[in-house]
């Protein structure tokens, strides 16, 4: 299975294409989508860019399955809403292809790579290239995109047949008819 993780941000938006065969792991893709050189004020074009970027990577990369981090509250609400908003471009550009994605807390990713929930980016990059066998560290965004791709990796199908046993599976409920949700 081939998976993609990704790690929303406005500013740097992280990807990182992993193939999962049992327990095996193999690298095969990491890097950034930037939308640094728009200003602040471009939000729209931001959002865009992040859009178009994830829906490149996928185009080139054709993965299964995607994992994506679950946005934090964190001091600042602007912050908040802002992430929040890259996050959704994220996800809008990879389920406009039909293309599964499970979400996971950065706690989640960390314990499942390091170990520890608490662990600093510098431990993430370490344990992903130590898993992936890398050459050099990755960089922070793609390190935690890889992240996330590992965690789905271990974690995504037992956390699918817990979501139904508990009746927690995705619901097609919402779908629009007619100019109106159902």
């Amino acid at each position: 299975m081939r998976i993609l993780g990704i790690d929303p941000g406005l500013r740097t938006t992280g990807f990182g294409v992993i193939d999962a065969e049992g327990p095996t792991l193999r690298y095969v893709a990491s890097g950034t989508i930037s939308t640094v050189h728009l200003g602040k004020g471009q939000l729209p074009a931001r959002l865009k860019v992040l859009f178009d970027g994830v829906r490149e990577v996928m185009e080139r990369y054709q993965p299964d399955a995607a994992s994506v981090e679950i946005v934090f509250v964190n001091v600042n609400p602007q912050s908040t809403l802002l992430l929040g908003q890259a996050r959704g471009a994220c996800i809008t550009a990879l389920v406009s292809s039909d293309l599964a994605v499970a979400e996971y807390t950065a706690l989640q990713m960390k314990q499942a790579v390091t170990g520890y929930g608490r662990a600093d980016k510098t431990q993430i990059q370490s344990m992903v290239q130590r898993l992936l066998g890398l050459p050099g560290l990755p960089g922070p965004d793609a390190a935690d995109a890889l992240g996330l791709a590992i965690t789905h990796a271990h974690a995504g199908g037992a956390m699918a047949r817990l979501a139904q046993a508990s009746g927690l599976g995705a619901s097609m409920d919402g779908k629009y008819k007619d100019g109106r949700s159902r």
